[in-house]
């Protein structure tokens, strides 16, 4: 068919076939480039240490509760003390929270983890997945409460007194940078199976869908319990909200909780 074209058709022909070959390379390139990296899935009918990742402000008190719950469970449970004040950068967190995983399986002689992370510390176990290799370690994750999309009390926070705003309070409001590149794509990465429990009475994380997570099994305490009243700050330590943790933790797979775990009538 070339061989039938003049010289200056054939030339064009040939050049616009490589500008075409050029674009497909590079659009296969950009989808490889994107792709999330290979994971191997945690056997789901381990039990392996729980990791428990504090919120904002990295109060280690806060999950004592749950955690010693956890214990009287027959599982091994450990509170992660976050870098500094709790405040800073949640992608440091999230390397916090990947060298207590090393720990944890080294101290077990185990080959995975199960995580649990409140408030804020339910992003820092989205990015220990999402950046730092984290699929291929953990089993299940558990959010309590976790402003995956954000809160407006931290975007009203960083308007109104940004200098009072550290780090992970600017990535914790509403549409940060931070949150656009974790909630472009999957926001549940594969590997782990994951588990989003809320409270619709939560005046911390703005408005309290914002802990809804697309991919996980995802519920709020009222939609099992419609008359359990949960703070955010009673999250961790409020009996039925630990009786659906433990049950999300166990060996088979995380199903919406039947209305006979509610401790209020």
């Amino acid at each position: 068919m070339l061989a039938s074209l003049s010289p200056a058709r054939r030339r064009f022909v040939l050049v616009v076939a490589g500008l075409v070959l050029v674009l497909v390379g590079t659009g296969v390139v950009a989808a490889l480039a994107h792709r999330d990296p290979p994971v191997t899935p945690v056997s789901p009918d381990a039990q392996p240490p729980v990791l428990l990742v504090p919120g904002y402000g990295g109060s280690t008190g806060d999950l004592q509760v749950l955690a010693a719950a956890l214990r009287t469970a027959g599982r091994e449970a450990t509170v992660v003390r976050l870098a500094g004040d709790g405040t800073g950068d949640l992608r440091a967190q999230a390397a916090v929270l990947d060298a207590a995983a090393d720990r944890a399986m080294k101290a077990a002689n185990a080959s995975s983890v199960d995580v649990v992370g409140y408030s804020a510390g339910g992003v820092t176990a989205r990015l220990w997945v999402h950046d730092l290799g984290g699929g291929s370690v953990a089993r299940r994750i558990v959010t309590l409460g976790a402003p995956q999309h954000g809160t407006d009390v931290a975007a009203l926070a960083g308007d109104v007194a940004p200098d009072r705003c550290p780090a992970a309070c600017k990535q914790l409001a509403t549409n940060s940078e931070l949150l656009r590149g974790l909630n472009a794509r999957d926001e549940t990465p594969s590997g782990p199976v994951w588990v989003s429990l809320w409270t619709t009475d939560d005046e911390t994380v703005v408005p309290p869908d914002s802990a809804s997570l697309q991919g996980a099994l995802d519920f709020s305490v009222q939609s099992v319990c419609p008359s359990e009243t949960v703070s955010h700050g009673d999250l961790p330590r409020d009996p039925t909200v630990i009786a659906m943790t433990i049950q999300e933790l166990g060996r088979s797979r995380p199903v919406v909780p039947a209305s006979t775990i509610c401790v209020s009538p």
